[in-house]
């Protein structure tokens, strides 16, 4: 055999360890100065250091919380650590004179050594390029950003829970699509070797699941990831999480009293209430929503119109630059956009829209032009969009024609008969940074987009 190198002292495993809240909570019930009978074992990485000589005092961090260890030399012999190593503890609980709950050390295992100095602990990562390109260091040092993806993952798990009890099945649909659709954006492209043909990052689940419900499952789901080759802004990335469901014999007035119901569960089931703050707005979550007609938004703004040139010039006099407007529902979408959205603080519904708009809705009955279709918003950021979706393959047709798009396979799925079906789309994003408070979406996805660093 070869020479291997230098074998390793530290220890492989460090079994048996318990949460460092546990111990803390455990802590937190004695009387200053006692400490327990019964010995834990916790691991975790030092933080803090303070003291020196007889009695060292760490700091020991882990997922859960923090803890402070009494490092007596009698007990536990010289301490030789640097911050942001990471050890293994074994020790009694106790309480500081001054009530600090704390664990008396009485073996201390280095796990793990660290090689670099970690920024200032005190502070923390506050630079944002820094917290955004090394996250393993915002969340190392900043307690506040491991909590905030600690309240994405329960955001996650409460919305699967919900779907779960309401029937919905989940399930997976192909990222890389060999048409794609769904949505009006710009997708990723790439090239399959094996099959000669490219393929596109999906810009939507929603054709997909649409063919489930032909199918007969009936209530679907899926949380996933969705791909956009555009912009970027503090509620847009190239890669973001949605959550879309469908649900059969349902209509957009079912969907919007079923994501009422569903954000006020699971908001509170992840954070313990409905009330959040986010861009200096306090609201509250709990249904029932204010519901606005489309049109009756934009009359309120004195800018509904159906003639694209009135509209432009209504918009011109609003300082709106629609010089990349190129047709009377991009016009609509901007005049939304810019004068309507940043005025529904309140957990708001905004429905019925133009066709023009929708080109995967179903009309309404007795209202021309117009489709049953909603968007959803909450401190003037727009959470997801829904409709009553269009089930009629001939129509469907016609609609992509007029926008230049086609899908075959979905009209040929749809022709074989689609019961009524109430969709909606929900981003993972958004609803995370509104519950945390965060001003952009960059500061709750793990590793966002960047440019490259020079």
């Amino acid at each position: 055999m070869g020479d291997l190198g230098p074998v390793t002292a530290l220890p492989r495993r460090f079994p048996d360890r318990e949460e460092i809240a546990a111990v803390r909570a455990e802590a937190e019930k004695l009387e200053p100065e006692a400490e327990a009978t019964d010995r834990r074992r916790v691991a975790g990485r030092v933080l803090g250091r303070r003291g020196h000589g007889k009695l060292v005092f760490l700091d020991l961090v882990d997922r859960s919380g923090q803890i402070q260890l009494l490092c007596s030399a009698d007990r536990v012999g010289p301490v030789d650590l640097d911050l942001g190593d990471i050890v293994g503890v074994t020790g009694t609980p106790t309480r500081t004179k001054r009530g600090e709950p704390s664990l008396a050390v009485d073996e201390l295992q280095l796990l793990a050594k660290t090689k670099r100095p970690l920024p200032d602990t005190f502070h923390g990562v506050v630079e944002a390029e820094t917290r955004y390109r090394k996250r393993y260091l915002d969340l190392l040092v900043n307690e506040e950003t491991r909590r905030d993806f600690l309240v994405r993952t329960r955001l996650v798990t409460a919305i699967r829970g919900y779907l779960d009890e309401q029937g919905f099945v989940e399930v997976e649909t192909p990222i890389l699509q060999p048409r794609y659709g769904g949505a009006l954006a710009e997708p990723f492209v790439t090239h399959s070797k094996e099959l000669d043909m490219d393929l596109y990052l999906r810009i939507a689940d929603e054709l997909y699941l649409k063919r489930l419900i032909v199918g007969g499952l009936e209530k679907v789901y899926e949380i996933g990831k969705d791909f956009r080759n555009e912009s970027v802004s503090y509620k847009h990335q190239p890669e973001f999480t949605m959550l879309e469901w469908y649900e059969a014999y349902a209509d957009y007035e079912d969907t919007m009293a079923r994501i009422e119901v569903l954000v006020a569960e699971v908001v509170r089931e992840a954070v313990g209430t409905t009330k959040v703050a986010f861009r200096d707005h306090d609201v509250d979550l709990e249904p029932p929503w204010r519901r606005i007609k489309l049109i009756d938004a934009l009359e309120a703004e004195g800018v509904w119109t159906r003639d694209a040139d009135e509209l432009r010039r209504k918009l011109a006099e609003r300082e709106v630059d629609t010089s990349r407007d190129e047709s009377w529902a991009q016009l609509v979408d901007h005049a939304l956009s810019h004068l309507v959205e940043p005025g529904l603080i309140e957990p708001t519904i905004l429905y019925d829209y133009p066709v023009a708009l929708s080109p995967l809705a179903r009309r309404k009955e007795g209202e021309e032009g117009i489709v049953e279709r909603f968007e959803y918003f909450v401190c003037g950021m727009e959470l997801g969009n829904a409709y009553s979706e269009l089930n009629d393959a001939d129509e469907q047709a016609a609609r992509f024609a007029e926008i230049g798009g086609d899908d075959p396979d979905y009209i040929e799925a749809l022709s074989y008969g689609m019961p009524p079906t109430g969709g909606l789309g929900l981003g993972i994003d958004r609803l995370t940074a509104l519950v945390t408070g965060r001003e952009t979406i960059r500061d709750v996805i793990l590793f966002p987009a960047l440019r490259p660093n020079d």
